[in-house]
């Protein structure tokens, strides 16, 4: 029988490219998200909960970064895990990054109608975000060089732009804003405090939520063992100093309980300063979609490499690990979890419960298939160190086991901590799991069944 090759996924992203997807992926985090975390801990305690988080997102990506090197693959934590535990974690981790990744852009996509709305009242955020969705798939699909090139722009635009505002609100900016309740409400520290320092953790996460998306970008990586490394260390230094000025800076600039509950704290906090005529304002609101964009765009990038992987390894319908014969992309991946994701932004009566809004509680279903996939990686690290030592590790996670051992521990409390505080997502995700598993199982003894029947045929 003659065999046709299929087409595959292009070698073309250099190191630059690289770095400006994992600040890309993450960037929409500075500007919306995390101040919701405000709301349960205040700007102090919530600054302990983001300092807590960004320690172990540091630790994570120096462990991950070994992984990512050592096994290149477009299924990122999928692979890692089904070579470390077999298919069964394969599953748990392809499942835990595709709701990670499927559930990030609709939270993005609303900041986008939500900043769009400023400007033009009369429209519709919904409406917005699905015209975001049609014109960043589209260009997802075109091609993977085009579509890195386009990121790496917009994210130097949505960095400038975060330079711009800190130093607009500098002149306003006071200290006793920002310690005024800053412990969950009130000015001194208590024990009080520090349940909603933890209620808080999934939107300090949200700060870093899916730099470790690079991983699915690996098979399009020019020289994926020299450039990934340089591109998770820069990137997490880049945004660590990024969030960091942004919510100093947003919390001194007014009455920061004002910011806590919306999705476009910085115009708002520029607002208090400027005043809502000001061009500095409007300057801001449509800047401010550079940063919301390219997050928006590099996550369409990369749950549709988790999506085709998972496609490719069978656990997901074939149709979606098909590659575009002219592009080389993954184009059904691509629709689908895009259709997906407007799904979830008009689903306001299924996701809009537990007393938070429709973009709270998808930011926590996101973050809820982060930190399990978190979990499996480090696991995955701590099995292959031993039953293969001798893998080829271009990178080794520095300081192990206190590296990952740490990013290990920190990632459970967080997934304690969160089922805890938002048990009806929490049991969604875990009711989808389960779905997701049962389909995985029946579709594994299928293929099992199949193949020797096939070759008794031949």
């Amino acid at each position: 029988m003659e065999h046709t090759a299929s087409p595959s996924l292009n070698k073309s992203l250099s190191t630059l490219q690289l770095w400006g997807i994992a600040v890309g992926l993450v960037i929409s985090g500075e500007y919306f998200g995390w101040s919701y975390g405000w709301a349960s801990a205040g700007t102090l305690g919530f600054l302990v909960t983001a300092s807590f988080v960004a320690l172990m997102y540091a630790t994570f990506i120096f462990s991950f970064t070994e992984l990512t090197t050592a096994i290149p693959h477009a299924g990122g934590p999928f692979e890692y895990s089904r070579r470390a535990f077999g298919p069964t974690g394969g599953y748990l981790a392809g499942y835990a990054t595709l709701v990670e990744f499927v559930f990030a852009p609709p939270a993005i996509a609303l900041a986008i109608g939500a900043y769009l709305n400023v400007q033009f009242p009369a429209l519709s955020p919904k409406l917005a975000a699905v015209g975001a969705y049609a014109a960043f798939m589209a260009l997802n699909i075109v091609g993977v060089q085009i579509a890195a090139t386009f990121e790496l722009f917009i994210t130097l635009l949505a960095i400038f732009e975060l330079l711009v505002f800190m130093g607009v609100v500098a002149p306003g900016f006071s200290i006793a804003h920002f310690v005024k309740g800053g412990w969950a409400g009130q000015d001194g520290f208590s024990a009080a405090a520090v349940p909603g320092m933890f209620a808080a953790i999934p939107f300090a996460i949200w700060f870093f939520l899916a730099i470790e998306g690079v991983a699915m970008a690996a098979e399009e990586a020019k020289n994926p063992r020299r450039s990934i490394p340089i591109a998770y260390v820069a990137g997490i230094l880049t945004l660590v100093v990024l969030a960091a000025g942004v919510m100093v800076f947003a919390g001194g600039a007014g009455d920061w309980a004002q910011l806590a509950n919306i999705n476009d704290p910085l115009p708002q906090a520029m607002k208090l300063i400027v005043g809502a005529q000001s061009g500095w304002l409007h300057m801001l609101v449509w800047l401010g979609l550079f940063g919301l964009i390219a997050s928006f765009h590099g996550i369409i990038l990369g749950y549709s490499r988790q999506i085709y992987a998972l496609a490719r390894a069978g656990v997901l319908p074939g149709v979606l690990g098909r590659v575009h014969p002219r592009f080389h992309t993954p184009h059904w991946a691509i629709l689908a979890g895009g259709v997906v994701g407007i799904a979830a932004i008009f689903s306001d009566e299924l996701i809009t419960f537990g007393g938070q809004t429709l973009t709270a509680n998808i930011v926590t279903m996101s973050v809820f298939g982060a930190i399990v996939m978190y979990i499996v990686s480090m696991a995955s690290l701590f099995k292959l160190r031993r039953t293969e030592p001798g893998l080829e590790r271009p990178f080794r996670a520095p300081m192990f086991p206190a590296f990952p051992a740490f990013a290990l521990a920190a990632a459970l409390v967080c997934l304690a901590t969160m089922f805890y505080y938002n048990r009806l997502v929490g049991a969604l995700f875990v009711v989808l799991g389960l779905l997701g598993y049962a389909w995985f199982t029946f579709a594994t003894r299928r293929r099992t069944v199949s193949v020797p029947a096939k070759a008794a045929s031949a």
